[in-house]
């Protein structure tokens, strides 16, 4: 750079030199580095479902399905799960959720063979297993549903926190039942992992229900 002195202008050669210290001059190198590592990172995929990873409870059931066969959950290893308690004569809970999951398996492509969906009936006293087998199929055939006795149903229901209570109709079988309305998702290795809220899009409940598929077993 050019100054003026007593001497007339000359050079400052020292205008060459860098101004950063040597300790700067090596760290700089390393602070690239680590901003560059960060930009390359991405936060990992989060759930859209309640996260219950941390729960100790609702870790099997013994029921039958509609086809007569005994079913507990490591009957369906390897593959994610999930259990919805209704009843088929539910109004609108219950034919939603049905639906929705139909769906959500239609969005999971080739994936939804390795997904298991369970129907478990709060209304054993009406819901035979004829009647399951003609309902919860018609959502899609590869559902099934589960019954026991109500003693059985009532101990399941508690442990997974599930509520349901009759309510009264017009004539003795004419009652409804008011129950919970989530689905529980379980991963591959039959661990309680998610609650799916009624009403989720499809699209969501794919998307969960991929990201259990793909982590490491």
């Amino acid at each position: 750079m050019k100054v003026y002195g007593k001497g007339g202008w000359y050079t400052d050669r020292r205008s060459n030199h860098s101004p950063l210290c040597p300790s700067m001059k090596l760290l700089s190198p390393l602070f690239l580095c680590i901003a560059l590592l960060l930009a390359g990172c991405s936060e990992p995929k989060r759930f859209v479902s309640t996260d219950l990873s941390m729960v100790d409870w609702g870790k099997d059931f013994s029921l039958t399905d509609h086809k007569g066969q005994p079913r507990r959950l490591a009957d369906f290893r390897g593959k994610a799960v999930v259990l919805f308690f209704g009843y088929t004569q539910c109004p609108d809970v219950c034919p939603t959720t049905l639906t929705i999951m139909r769906e959500a398996m239609t969005l999971l492509g080739d994936d939804a063979r390795r997904v298991q969906v369970l129907f478990v009936t709060v209304d054993p006293a009406r819901d035979t297993p004829q009647l399951l087998a003609q309902y919860v199929p018609a959502f899609n055939p590869d559902f099934l549903g589960l019954h026991a006795d109500e003693k059985t149903i009532a101990a399941l229901a508690k442990d997974f926190k599930v509520f349901y209570a009759k309510q009264p109709g017009s004539t003795p079988g004419t009652y409804s039942i008011d129950h919970s309305t989530g689905s529980y998702a379980f991963d591959p290795k039959g661990k309680l992992r998610l609650l799916l809220r009624h009403g989720e899009a499809p699209a969501n409940v794919a998307a969960d229900l991929k990201l259990l598929l793909s982590e490491k077993q």
